[in-house]
């Protein structure tokens, strides 16, 4: 650990006076520690930088999340944006989160950045720099238009358009923006298939921010088409003062029925006026890294007949060309008969080809123009006086997609960014298996014992996932320039994300504070940064030498890894896809908390965005809950709050400045026990119990009482204290604090396996007659980290939880006569004992306990202590025939993974000055 780390826990310990062995003395907790991360926060600004060490130069604004000390920054108080020389920059700022005193714990600030790409940002206190001209939003009774200064957005709701125009300089640059999709009646093996488009309708337009640098507009609707509607929508438009850019978050849920819906194509459609002749309308498709297809409607080089160096010139570049008049008449007299190209279209087939495609217009045949492996997702239609300029984040991670031109040399040309692409087979989310017979839950578990997947008929349904997409449109008033086109693929590719400094994120008690900086001053501390960073790259390096891309799978990871196959168990039940298993999420989140490495943030991002959309449901009878790992991510009958929970998106959204739609995850999670009570966990373990039927479409009425376990407290934990945080209501506040004081109350606390909360009030009571249970499962969810949250919070009010928490933390790995000993009973399922090592580290720490900490260390280290973990740590080369591609193997499990890396983390954030008794031969 750094020095400013050690010296902030002992100088807390000896002020709070806690004795070795000793019961916390709660209500000294928060305080001390708080106070002495204030003290050294409160007079400095934060910091930020460009999480990518440098911005990319075309950059429409960005937004980051600021954590503030308990009770150092009161709510309502404005803030002063800095550059490093200590000039303003214009910035908008608004609150995240609240500390339970009403001080603020989070907040966001849009910035528009400068041209310094080594810029640091500082943040503080203080009278905010607005810009010249501010956004300009006005509504008038059937228009909402937005004036960035430099482009006018116009918007009519209740129309099929998300926008009806897009103006630069009074120039109309994009017209008639709407969603477009196309589903088909059967497999796209099939003899006999129909096709039937759809274009979106929208419900209801919402301004959700209206400030002087940022501005974000809401649309919901539906896509309808053939007398139906289907596939609800949520897109948000982004504006920035004085950009010419708009950011666009789009969302979908699936609602269709997999076994005759068929998704053929999804994407956002605009419509581009075309000026000038033909010769000077350009089309731009960005290849990889900065390869770059760049021809005119009307090419004019390779021409038998020469019109001239300064013609051929100009028009390679995009510029204007000379009047049609200075050429040789031998070329100007004959342009009627040079082809003009109209329609261009770039498919991505996979994460490793692309093809691009032109014609002249529909009816004729298309020629191959190039070809190339992974395609940035941006391009450009339009001509010297202004065009619109497109792209797509996660272009080929998220294949199939695709890029369609079309009409380009009429007045009017479409563009089509495709988010699932047409010229792929069409989607087939059908369950992968017929059943297999498995009628009854006796057949089904002993399914489970073989391929580890819990079946059941009607459990494996799509319906109500969701999938969320970035995408931009930037406004030119001339064709761009080749390379800054390329650079504003590259702001595409990784959008522009300012963070913090790594240490204020510590020294703020964020997330529970729970890890330390990296440090290797000790060999056993350096082995452990050495484990980490070996399991960390191994599985970057997986994403792509196993190809874990394609528009549903893109940013998870699998379970479990088959040594003799030599490849990930993608076909064998419950072994497939991770979907959050063992809080891979976490993992990520707190590697980039200490670390604040670009790579593991973009990794922990995606996940995010696909584990929070793709295995979770949003809509019908499974709403707002998770599914468990599979071969598909939404195959699994076991549908689990334990994969929904608001733990693993918190860091993201308060990190990115409140990413609205992971605040709409967020949101939901509230009314996710409501549904639970819906699905009975433990229907198949009766002897002879009957199958039961599906849970009903219909929502059961919030409120009541739920058993949730151990497990399910820590979701309803971190759903509630996010929802206190940021509504600041004081409702919420209480609810939590009613529900740790009365769970110390009940008989066993956490280790009674029958007790219900009520999500009215927060109360938790034993049901019928106290009984022990114990989990493994409990504590790898986000428990730990939740309750270390909620002692940061609440353990000056709640004093009791404090010691309840602890008890756990301490007794889980005690063993069977020190449990029976306090308990009166011992436990044969406490498994997974280095990975609750970190539970009983924190026990250590709190309670300042040397002889406990030791434990900690062997129950982390584990027989043979780190020689036999370095031992593993090992990549084989793997060549053919004995796989597809060649390899570098890693030994490699994600339940493994993910817990082995938080208890590492957090062990040496907490009692890394202990030494084990061995770092060797540890036992």
């Amino acid at each position: 650990m750094s020095n400013d780390r050690r010296w902030t826990r002992r100088e807390w310990l000896k002020a709070a006076g806690i004795a070795a062995g000793a019961t916390l003395v709660a209500d000294s907790l928060t305080p001390q520690l708080q106070a002495m991360s204030a003290q050294s926060l409160s007079d400095a600004p934060a910091t930020a930088r460009w999480l990518d060490s440098t911005p990319p130069a075309m950059l429409p604004g960005t937004t980051l999340g600021v954590p503030w000390p308990r009770g150092t920054i009161k709510r309502g108080q404005e803030f002063a944006v800095k550059n490093s020389a200590g000039a303003a920059v214009m910035a908008q700022s608004w609150p995240l989160a609240y500390w339970p005193d009403g001080s603020l714990k989070w907040t966001a600030h849009a910035l528009l950045p400068e041209s310094d790409p080594k810029a640091e940002y500082l943040i503080e206190p203080g009278a905010p720099a607005t810009p010249e001209m501010p956004i300009r939003v006005q509504k008038l009774a059937e228009t909402l238009s937005v004036d960035t200064g430099t482009i006018r957005c116009t918007i009519k709701p209740g129309s099929a358009y998300l926008f009806d125009s897009l103006e630069r300089s009074g120039k109309p640059i994009a017209t008639r923006a709407r969603l477009v999709a196309l589903s088909q009646n059967a497999p796209s093996d099939s003899e006999s298939i129909s096709v039937a488009s759809f274009e979106s309708q929208v419900e209801k337009v919402s301004l959700e921010q209206d400030g002087p640098v940022r501005c974000v507009i809401r649309i919901d609707g539906t896509h309808k088409g053939n007398g139906r509607s289907w596939l609800p929508f949520i897109v948000r438009l982004y504006f920035y003062a004085g950009s010419d850019a708009i950011r666009i978050i789009h969302t979908f849920i699936w609602d269709g029925d997999e076994s005759k819906d068929f998704l053929r194509g999804l994407g956002v459609r605009v419509d581009v006026p075309m000026r000038d002749q033909p010769h000077d309308r350009h089309v731009r498709l960005v290849g990889q890294d900065h390869g770059l297809f760049g021809e005119a409607v009307r090419p004019l080089t390779g021409l038998r007949r020469d019109p001239g160096q300064a013609v051929r010139a100009a028009q390679v570049a995009g510029e204007a060309t000379p009047p049609v008049t200075s050429w040789p008449p031998a070329v100007g007299d004959r342009l009627q008969w040079i082809p003009t190209f109209g329609d261009f279209s770039l498919f991505q087939s996979s994460a490793d080809g692309f093809q691009i495609r032109k014609r002249t217009k529909a009816g004729c045949a298309w020629l191959s123009a190039g070809a190339g492996k992974r395609a940035g997702g941006v391009g450009y239609v339009g001509s010297i006086t202004g065009g619109l300029a497109f792209g797509m984040r996660d272009f080929w991670q998220k294949h199939p997609a695709q890029l369609d031109i079309r009409d380009a040399a009429t007045d009017t040309a479409q563009v089509t960014m495709w988010l699932v692409a047409p010229d792929a087979p069409a989607m087939d989310l059908r369950f992968f298996h017929d059943g297999l017979g498995q009628d009854t839950y006796a057949k089904q578990q002993e399914a489970l014992n073989i391929t580890y997947e819990d079946y059941e008929a009607g459990y494996g349904m799509p319906y109500g996932i969701a999938r969320t997409s970035e995408l931009y449109l930037w406004a030119l008033g001339a064709t761009p320039s080749r390379q800054s086109l390329v650079e504003f693929a590259d702001g595409v590719r990784n959008p522009a994300q300012l963070v913090c400094d790594a240490k204020r994120f510590l020294n703020c008690n964020v997330f529970g504070a729970l890890w330390s900086p990296p440090d290797r001053s000790t060999p056993l501390k350096a082995a452990l940064e050495d484990e980490l960073a070996y399991t960390l790259d191994a599985y970057l390096r997986e994403t792509d030498q196993r190809s874990w891309y394609g528009f549903w799978d893109y940013g998870d990871i699998m379970h479990t890894y088959d040594d003799d196959r030599h490849v990930w168990r993608y076909d064998i039940g419950g072994y497939g896809w991770d979907n959050s298993e063992l809080s891979p999420d976490l993992w990520l989140w707190y590697t980039f908390l200490r670390s604040g490495r670009a790579d593991v943030y973009r990794f922990a991002e995606a996940m995010t965005r696909h584990t929070g959309e793709v295995d979770v449901y949003h809509a019908g009878r499974f709403k707002f809950l998770g599914t468990r790992h599979g071969v598909q991510h939404w195959a699994d009958s076991s549908k689990q709050i334990r994969i929904s929970t608001v733990i693993y998106r918190r860091p993201m959204y308060y990190l990115s400045g409140g990413d609205e739609r992971i605040g709409d995850l967020l949101k939901e999670q509230l009314h996710a026990a409501d549904t639970q009570k819906k699905v009975i966990i433990g229907r198949k373990l009766a002897p002879n119990a009957p199958v039961l039927p599906l849970p009903s479409e219909e929502d059961l009425p919030p409120g009541g009482e739920t058993n949730v376990g151990a497990m399910g407290f820590g979701h309803l934990m971190s759903a509630w204290i996010t929802e206190a945080e940021r509504t600041g209501d004081p409702k919420w506040h209480g609810k939590i604090r009613t529900a740790l004081t009365s769970i110390a109350g009940i008989p066993h606390a956490l280790w009674n396996g029958s007790w219900v909360i009520n999500l009215d009030t927060g109360a938790c009571r034993s049901t019928g007659e106290p009984a022990y249970g114990l989990s493994h499962l409990s504590a790898v969810f986000g428990l730990p980290e939740m309750c270390a949250e909620l002692i940061l919070t609440y353990g000056d009010t709640c004093p009791k939880f404090v010691d309840v928490w602890l008890d756990y933390a301490t007794l889980y790995n005690a063993g069977g006569d020190a449990q029976k000993a306090v308990l009166g009973t011992s436990f044969r399922d406490a498994s997974l004992r280095d990975h609750h090592a970190r539970c009983t580290a924190y026990a250590a720490w709190i309670r300042k306990d040397p002889a406990l900490a030791k434990r900690a260390w062997g129950e982390l280290l584990g027989e043979g202590g780190l020689d036999r973990r370095k031992r593993w740590q090992t990549i084989t080369k793997v060549d053919g025939p004995d796989v597809l591609n060649p390899i570098n193997e890693a030994r490699l499990g994600t339940n493994g993974a993910a817990q082995n890396g938080l208890a590492i983390m957090q062990c040496l954030a907490l009692i890394g000055d202990v030494e084990p008794e061995s770092s060797g031969n540890q036992k």
